[in-house]
């Protein structure tokens, strides 16, 4: 696929496109949750817009390993004064949410894509979403946060991953969701070991679903940190170096903390590959 219908904008998949996350939680896995303080949250998404960001990612509940639910009420009230500043910057903003209410909120507050760690699992997530023109991205997960990591087990977890991404495109295009407008992630961390994540991230071209693009996000996650030995606030390296390979194997969005350096990295990157001598 060429090109990613997002909302009111049409991005070019030509090259991978850096998602900048904007943590609006108070208990973010990799240290930067901003809880409910708007102007940080702002000014650090303006940041990550300066810093070469192709659209942002929001999210204000948190889904890291072990959290407990946010209540609707709490994400919106975390969430709704930072997208109604930032959807004016003429950039694409994802809201990383699974609840259909506060999709509904975001996406009339002129979200342009949702970031669904349950692919649209919960009753009336499609629904929400179907009638509008946002992006969807469909994520893998085993399980649910508060649990995700206790035991994961999987028999083949590429075959078993890729399975259930193409049931969950299946049931948005049964919706009348074109596939323009859907995006697929493996939800590397999301209910997997370390063996799990590297199986995917080896195979990540064969989880690809009829052409789909692919979203990966690996940013200072576990996994770099079981590699590396390192804490999560010394991960940039192994954070640049994942995004890079993870494009080298087709995806087509990265979501990342770092933008200004990964930018850089696959600006090396790209000029090796596709550069003249």
């Amino acid at each position: 696929m060429s090109f990613l219908h997002c909302g009111p904008y049409r991005l070019s998949l030509q090259r991978p496109l850096l998602m900048g996350i904007v943590n609006m939680t108070p208990d973010s896995f990799s240290g930067d949750g901003l809880g409910g303080d708007v102007d940080r949250a702002i000014a650090h998404a303006r940041l990550q817009r300066e810093a070469g960001a192709d659209l942002l990612d929001l999210g204000a509940e948190s889904t890291r390993p072990g959290a407990l639910p946010t209540t609707a009420d709490e994400e919106l009230r975390r969430l709704l004064p930072v997208l109604e500043e930032v959807t004016a910057w003429g950039i694409p903003i994802s809201v990383d949410t699974c609840k259909p209410t506060v999709m509904r909120a975001a996406l009339a507050a002129g979200a342009a894509m949702i970031n669904d760690i349950t692919a649209l699992g919960a009753p009336g997530a499609l629904a929400a979403v179907a009638d509008s023109d946002c992006a969807v991205c469909l994520m893998h997960m085993q399980g649910e946060p508060r649990t995700m990591q206790a035991a994961p087990f999987y028999a083949d977890v590429v075959g078993e991953v890729s399975a259930f991404l193409t049931a969950a495109a299946d049931r948005c295009r049964q919706a009348g969701i074109a596939d323009e407008r859907l995006v697929v992630d493996p939800g590397f961390g999301f209910g997997k070991t370390l063996a799990h994540n590297l199986a995917l991230f080896r195979h990540l071209t064969a989880i690809a679903v009829d052409g789909l693009p692919l979203l990966a996000g690996v940013s200072r996650k576990s996994m770099l940190g079981a590699i590396t030995g390192q804490p999560v606030a010394e991960r940039l390296a192994a954070s640049v170096a994942a995004a890079v390979l993870a494009a080298q194997k087709g995806a087509r969005i990265l979501r990342v903390h770092d933008v200004a350096a990964t930018r850089d990295a696959l600006a090396v990157w790209t000029a090796i590959e596709q550069g003249e001598a």
